[in-house]
């Protein structure tokens, strides 16, 4: 799977559909449309899942928190999605048991009650009930939980996945399907016809300079926190939609909880709700909710926010985390509705549902949702294109619909998130004994995924083999600055790179990495040593 798109710069071709953005939504979108038979085209700026998509809290689930705010419809929904992500995409999809600690008789009686509201809306698609546990099966669950004042837990179950590898699977899934999808592509302008309607995007290729001019019945803006960007294009002077709100991860030893179980708190000192899950053989914890004035593709977590998730942590923690235990810290910024009125600050109230829209004669926006629901926004994304721009589709089958890479056996080994390809993997590295080796002593990872993401992902970067096809960068940000040089060499040769390429892939990938590694400053060392 090359670059698929060099035949692209060559016409004007009209499509159905333009879909620009290419993390959930739009992965979505493309596979909704081009699987009702529309002819798609999807373009990305980076790679797919850069932004927001890849920065998760890694959770598939109906959502306990909007239970709690009442919004019973919303619940409903994706619990229902939550059940067809798992049947359409197993090998990423696992069901996870939460575990909340309860260290008064009040918690106990108020979240049974609420989770087992929580399984009844899901009906058929429930993922287990949830019940009661003792201190002494909560401690040996999860022996890292704080023991002093614990009455017990609630357990519950939600799913757990990885983001990034579900989707470049979308992506794969949607070019199997008969859709064209091109990263590192960058919407420069959107093209108008003579009545000023939108009926195209001019592009450029970010990785040759190329550009070119794509035309279709519809354009989808699915760029998550850059929908504004896109929005001006079409007219300087429009209304911000969104506003980035931050969401910073805090990545440590998996010894910490020494647990199977997910942790889940459920207030913390600013009232929202606090995970630490097990996830690649760590511990993530998560997340923040920070308003803040710009959005980047690449945004940087705040030393209050780490604070915020380690405080917390140490809280709820047997053995207190220390700075020096942070292993990776990532940032990601949900799209929110900007607030209309003038006190715009508090992120708890903005709407975190999806909003969807006609934005000018030829252009739709689809910005918010969540990663859960993802299937449901494409839909009605193409439904209302299908309607606005009179275009002729079957109806939608994502409901019933594979995901590549679904496999019938779930398994524990860290070459089953690539699900059915995982035998391509083990055979490539059979034919090429040298690409058995691993990347890395302490990870399980080996050459063999390099080179295979290189062919058949659409890997174009050092940074998208570690940020979004084997995850290290999010996991482990020194142990992925160790392993560039190696992926650097094994991708220029894939790519057909000189030495310079390949040196300056290591440069820019360490760059990146030092912003996933925490500083902790000289005073906090001598703090802490005194």
């Amino acid at each position: 799977m090359e670059r698929l798109h060099h035949h692209l710069w060559l016409n004007n071709y009209t499509w159905d559909i333009i879909i620009i953005g290419g993390g959930a939504t739009g992965l979505g979108t493309a596979l909704d449309a081009t699987t009702r038979g529309l002819r798609t085209l999807l373009v990305e700026q980076s790679d797919y899942a850069k932004g927001t998509s890849s920065r998760s809290t890694k959770l598939v689930h109906g959502g306990v928190r909007y239970l709690a705010q009442g919004d019973i419809g919303l619940v409903r929904h994706a619990l229902r999605e939550r059940g067809y992500l798992q049947k359409n995409a197993n090998h990423l999809v696992n069901k996870e048991e939460f575990l909340i600690p309860c260290y008064d008789w009040f918690s106990v009686a108020k979240y049974l009650t609420g989770l087992t509201l929580y399984d009844w809306l899901a009906g058929k698609f429930s993922f287990g009930k949830s019940k009661f546990f003792s201190k002494s099966q909560t401690l040996a669950l999860m022996p890292g939980i704080k023991e002093k004042g614990l009455k017990g837990s609630i357990r519950y179950y939600d799913g757990k996945f990885d983001d990034a590898r579900l989707a470049i699977n979308i992506a794969q899934t949607a070019i199997e399907n008969g859709a064209t999808l091109c990263n590192y592509t960058k919407v420069i302008a959107l093209l108008k016809n003579t009545d000023n309607e939108v009926n195209g995007i001019e592009i450029k290729d970010t990785l040759t300079g190329e550009t070119s001019k794509q035309y279709a019945k519809v354009i989808i803006n699915a760029t998550g926190v850059f929908v504004d960007d896109i929005l001006q294009m079409n007219n300087p002077q429009s209304k911000k939609l969104v506003r980035p709100s931050q969401g910073v991860h805090v990545v440590l030893d998996k010894s910490f909880l020494n647990s199977e179980s997910a942790l889940m708190i459920p207030k913390t000192s600013d009232g929202r709700v606090l995970f630490a899950v097990p996830w690649h053989q760590h511990l993530l914890v998560g997340t923040t909710d920070t308003p803040l004035d710009e959005h980047s593709l690449e945004p940087r977590a705040l030393k209050e926010e780490v604070d915020f998730i380690m405080a917390t942590a140490a809280t709820y923690f047997k053995r207190k985390p220390l700075e020096r235990d942070i292993l990776s810290v990532f940032s990601g910024l949900r799209p929110l509705a900007a607030p209309t009125n003038g006190d715009g600050n508090s992120t708890k109230e903005i709407s975190r549902d999806h909003k969807l829209m006609v934005s000018a004669k030829g252009l739709i926006t689809i910005t918010g949702g969540k990663w859960t629901t993802y299937r449901r926004m494409a839909e009605e994304t193409v439904d209302l294109a299908i309607t606005h721009a009179g275009l002729n589709a079957k109806p939608c089958i994502t409901k019933e619909l594979k995901i590549h890479g679904t496999t019938e056996i779930a398994g524990d080994d860290h070459l089953d998130v690539y699900g059915s390809d995982r035998q391509n993997i083990e055979n490539l590295a059979q034919q090429e004994p040298e690409l058995n080796h691993k990347l890395h002593p302490n990870f399980p990872y080996i050459l063999a995924e390099v080179v295979w993401s290189a062919r058949n992902e659409m890997a174009e970067t050092v940074e998208d083999i570690l940020s979004r096809r084997l995850r290290i960068l999010f996991i482990d940000a020194h142990a992925a600055k160790e392993m560039a040089p190696k992926v650097a060499s094994l991708l220029a040769k894939e790519l057909k790179q000189q030495i310079s390429w390949e040196n300056n892939q290591v440069d820019n990938f360490n760059k990146l990495a030092d912003g996933y590694i925490y500083h902790i400053d000289s005073t906090q060392i001598e703090k802490a040593l005194t």
